[in-house]
């Protein structure tokens, strides 16, 4: 009598890469937004930040959910003004990204009717980069929608290896080589 047996092997895990960065940037969002966006980072109050991440919002078009990255209410310094932060990762390239970036500042405008920062971050290698969402038809321009985007690898490693800030130290890997 023959005994076959079978050897399972344990199913590959794949990393979800806008899964780290959402946690990067969440644990460390001060030094985020002083190493790359030092024009944000020097008006916010850091000590009035509330978390406001995992909002889920309906999505009454496709019937989905939507699950935004990082969200967060803060004041400006000196000020009684709040504002949102929503900073979405994104690994791969996707032709509607500029779309969804608008969706989701809509989505959290409907919410909190408060002013709202919107940054993208592209880790991916291709060399997409909008930044804007545009409206407009030959007759009449409705709308332009701006995001502020870090796309690692046009950022010079060389620029960061020294510093000691570990949102800068955790990206490196991913910023460009220029020469």
């Amino acid at each position: 009598m023959t005994v076959l047996s079978l050897v399972r092997e344990a199913p590959q895990t794949y990393t979800k890469h806008d899964q780290l960065f959402k946690e990067l940037i969440h644990n460390f969002f001060e030094e985020f937004l002083e190493a790359f966006f030092p024009d944000v980072h020097a008006y916010l109050d850091f000590a009035t930040i509330k978390p406001l991440s995992e909002e889920v919002f309906s999505d009454l078009h496709d019937g989905d959910t939507r699950r935004l990255d990082i969200v967060v209410e803060t004041k400006l310094k000196e000020s009684d003004a709040m504002l949102i932060i929503h900073v979405e990762p994104q690994s791969y390239q996707q032709s509607n990204f500029h779309e969804r970036m608008f969706l989701y500042f809509n989505m959290l405008y409907n919410r909190y009717r408060k002013p709202i920062v919107p940054i993208a971050v592209f880790s991916y290698e291709e060399d997409w980069e909008y930044d804007q969402y545009t409206m407009a038809f030959p007759f009449h321009h409705v709308l332009t929608f701006n995001y502020r985007i870090l796309h690692l690898r046009e950022k010079d490693w060389r620029d960061y290896i020294r510093s000691d800030n570990p949102a800068a130290a955790a990206l490196l890997s991913k910023m460009g080589k220029k020469r």
